[in-house]
């Protein structure tokens, strides 16, 4: 890391005026000219040929529109990224920092297009750096190479052990957070500082009154500086009251964190080590998306504050544990509940957090999803029959938990008698009886169960079948005339039954208890902002055995990508469900324990079983979701019936 020289640490005033004046909507016109005017500056430094840009000028002319011209110049080997930042660092050369990113390869036109208009919709006016950065369109690190290469600056790394501790005793450690700067050294009178905005003329000012005006000036990303003064050991900080120190900063990292998730709506933040950085994720509508990187120096004290705040052993790290977290917003005073999980992996612990909001708006079943037909029949034939085992399956995350209490809600009543046992309770519902397991009180499923029994309950809801013993509890509480409702980890609705079967719960006791199966998944819905009418691709209908008449007259849609939904075309979810009511020819088979292909072509030929896969096509030709993530979600264990009598079967 070089100290920059005094002409770097003093931008002439273009430099100035591109990088405080806002981008506007570029055309392709300015793009080009954007290239044309770099490569005359790199053919006047001598590291581009005229003939070399000609050529490219006539290898773009045979390419579609919009393909940069530095970046064809690049391809084809003619100059690199070092005599680019070197040529307009030289010569002072006024480019638009979007209109660079795009010559360079880090952004496509459509994508710098977006931003800017983020940025002019936006009531707060953000940088343009900020809002590629946000939206997850370029990468901090490399956003900050390539306005260090704009300004004129020196890119620089802080690290703990390339600091002057003395320049640190100088100033505190929220000063500067606030300011979005750290002091690195001082040479020869002069102090260089990693500062995350060069510009802001507030912070140089800030900065010359505490170091002087010998200063000189190099660009970090200021999640390196933020990170950077959260690792600092106690003994490195100024003695001084109301100073932070690491474990407040660390503390404030995990709550951001929470926060941050919550708003966004998350159900899980993912912790990850990697060889040698902290990868943080969030999964949003059951996709996992990167929020940001964290200095890996930060891993140990990030775990041990999350093991802290979930009562786990902070000093075991060889081992995988388990724990919860009580979590309070001091903003707004949400409660959370969060279920703590810690894996031992071959970089370090990987910690995945659950996010559970108890105070979730109940669903009504009524609202889940199902079709006319399929709702109509779950309410008839399973919800009001007086006993019975109703089973709720799918993988984890397909939305079981949330169905599960939209039925408890439909089935809440004064005149109606509801116990659960959880593990842990997700919604708290008024007017039930909810209980917690907790095998640290020897509060066991087992012991819980003895007890719900003399409850005098009508409804026992379990929280989860997990073992043979939940099992053979939930069917003995049905033989005992009571109705039980409880998830389960299967495939499809079949599936559900034989795994029953497998856990050698007699066929018998089966076919005589359980009266009702249904089976869920959760896929992406078209984001209502962006949404296009679309065809269904070659591939889709191959994949499905239809031709293009089974969709001639259907809306479906597809998202193209907004800010709202963060690029992906897709806003919220959706649920998809199969639903198996057991009638006498159904129970048949399980008792002779035919095959899973017999029983599911008996259950789709007697009791109107619509599957997944199916239910999954309806909603995409109804313009809901796209053909796309049925495929990608659903399991595809029959060919599906045609479009109109799969609406036939479900009532639309």
């Amino acid at each position: 890391m070089k100290t920059p020289d005094e002409s770097a640490s003093k931008p002439g005033p273009e430099s100035m005026q591109m990088a405080s004046s806002p981008d506007t909507v570029p055309d392709k016109g300015v793009l080009s000219d954007s290239g044309r005017d770099i490569a005359e500056v790199l053919i006047k430094g001598g590291s581009l040929k005229r003939k070399q840009l000609d050529y490219a000028l006539k290898i773009r002319a045979k390419l579609p529109p919009g393909r940069p011209l530095l970046s064809i110049i690049k391809e084809l080997g003619m100059i690199t990224d070092e005599q680019i930042r070197t040529a307009i660092t030289k010569y002072r050369l006024s480019v638009r920092m979007g209109s660079l990113l795009v010559e360079l390869g880090h952004l496509k036109e459509s994508e710098l297009s977006a931003a800017l208009e983020i940025q002019r919709s936006s009531p707060i006016k953000s940088k343009l750096g900020d809002i590629l950065i946000e939206q997850r369109l370029i990468d901090e690190n490399k956003f900050i190479e390539v306005l260090a290469m704009q300004l004129g600056f020196t890119r620089v790394y802080p690290e703990p052990e390339a600091l002057d501790r003395t320049l640190l005793q100088m100033v505190k450690p929220r000063w500067c957070a606030q300011y979005a700067m750290v002091p690195i050294r001082r040479e020869n009178g002069r102090t260089l500082l990693a500062m995350a905005d060069p510009m802001d003329q507030t912070s140089l000012a800030a900065a010359k009154s505490v170091f002087g005006e010998e200063i000189d000036v190099g660009i970090a990303c200021k999640r390196e500086i933020l990170d950077l003064l959260a690792s600092l050991d106690h003994k490195d900080l100024p003695a001084q009251r109301n100073v932070p120190t690491p474990d407040s900063s660390v503390t404030a990292l995990v709550d951001g964190l929470i926060i941050d998730a919550l708003n966004a709506g998350a159900s899980d933040i993912h912790i990850e080590p990697m060889r040698s950085r902290l990868r943080i994720r969030y999964r949003c509508d059951g996709i996992l998306l990167t929020q940001r990187d964290v200095d890996f120096k930060l891993a140990a004290t990030l775990n041990s504050r999350i093991k802290i705040m979930a009562s786990i052993d902070i000093a075991e790290k060889r081992r995988h544990q388990e724990g919860r977290i009580h979590f309070t917003d001091p903003n707004t005073g949400r409660v959370t509940d969060i279920r703590v999980s810690v894996f031992v992996t071959l970089f370090g612990q990987k910690v995945v957090m659950r996010l559970l909001t108890q105070r979730a708006k109940l669903l009504d079943i009524r609202d889940a999803g199902l079709s006319p037909r399929m709702l109509q029949r779950f309410m008839d034939d399973a919800l009001d029959l007086p006993s019975g085992v109703i089973l709720i399956t799918g993988p984890t995350g397909s939305g079981k938990t949330t169905t599960l209490y939209g039925a408890v809600n439909y089935l809440n009543n004064d005149h109606t008698c509801i116990v659960t046992a959880e593990d842990p309770v997700e919604y708290v519902v008024e007017g039930i009886a909810q209980c917690s397991i907790n095998p640290q009180l020897n509060l066991t499923f087992d012991e819980t169960i003895r007890h719900i029994v003399r409850q005098d309950p009508d409804v026992i809801v379990l929280g989860e079948i997990r073992d043979q013993l939940s099992a053979e509890s939930a069917i003995q509480a049905a033989l005992t005339g009571h109705k039980v409702l409880t998830t389960f980890h299967t495939e499809d609705t079949i599936g559900g039954l034989l795994r029953l079967m497998s856990m050698n719960i007699e066929s018998f006791m089966i076919s005589s208890t359980v009266v009702s199966v249904v089976a869920q998944r959760l896929l992406r819905r078209v984001c209502a902002h962006c949404a296009q009418p679309c065809r269904p691709s070659a591939h889709e209908l191959k994949r499905l055995g239809y031709a293009m008449t089974e969709f001639e007259d259907c809306p479906l849609q597809s998202g193209t990508g907004c800010s709202l939904c963060h690029f992906t075309g897709y806003s919220g979810r959706l649920g998809v469900f199969e639903l198996l009511v057991l009638n006498e020819a159904v129970k048949d088979a399980i008792l002779t324990r035919r095959s899973s292909f017999e029983i599911r072509r008996v259950s789709m030929e007697t009791s109107g079983l619509v599957t997944l896969l199916e239910d999954g096509i309806l909603k995409a030709s109804q313009g809901h979701t796209t053909l796309a993530e049925v495929l990608y979600h659903l399991p595809r264990l029959d060919k599906p019936r045609p479009l109109a009598e799969i609406r036939r079967l479900a009532g639309e």
